[in-house]
């Protein structure tokens, strides 16, 4: 005969037992059962990793909050490490989707398409954001390599980045 915990509608549980007698057998038998996994090993539990190692290639601090904005529907996430030799610089462009940017080594000065310039040394990192009013020039004035470990955050097919006709800081 199965054994049966509280009452059924219109019958009393096994050998004549009361409700509250029921619900209190009901009660242990849960609380045994629970006590019970305390003793039988968990897969959520951790555990160690082998066979598996990472190097940080970059490390760089935000002068403030981090916004971060994803294209709206499927999003290529590309990981690149940019060189600016001395006196290079990366022309006019603008890009369709966010880039977060550190700074591994140099300085890398900015122009921005509001003709303001942001300088960003080794240690720190900032975020391009998106769209053709965002039109900037990134260029190496010091002595040694900038060196960029960038994530580009773009639209499925996006291009990298997008020729963008110079700003004439001059007028501004």
């Amino acid at each position: 005969m199965p054994v049966r915990f509280g009452r059924q509608q219109g019958q009393q549980g096994r050998r004549g037992r009361s409700g509250r007698q029921g619900r209190l057998s009901k009660a242990l038998v849960i609380g045994g059962c629970v006590a019970a996994l305390g003793f039988v090993p968990s897969a959520a539990l951790a555990t160690p990793g082998s066979g598996v190692s990472g190097t940080v290639v970059a490390e760089g601090t935000s002068p403030g909050k981090l916004k971060v904005k994803t294209p709206k529907g499927r999003t290529d996430v590309t990981f690149r490490k940019i060189t600016v030799e001395p006196g290079g610089s990366t022309g006019w462009h603008t890009h369709r989707g966010q880039l977060i940017a550190v700074v591994k080594q140099g300085t890398l000065t900015r122009t921005l398409d509001d003709c303001s310039v942001e300088a960003t040394s080794a240690g720190a990192s900032f975020i391009e954001p998106s769209g053709a009013d965002h039109r900037h020039i990134g260029r190496n004035l010091g002595s040694e390599p900038v060196v960029l470990w960038v994530t580009y955050l773009l639209p499925e097919g996006s291009e990298l980045s997008d020729d963008a006709d110079a700003v004439d800081c001059g007028k501004k």
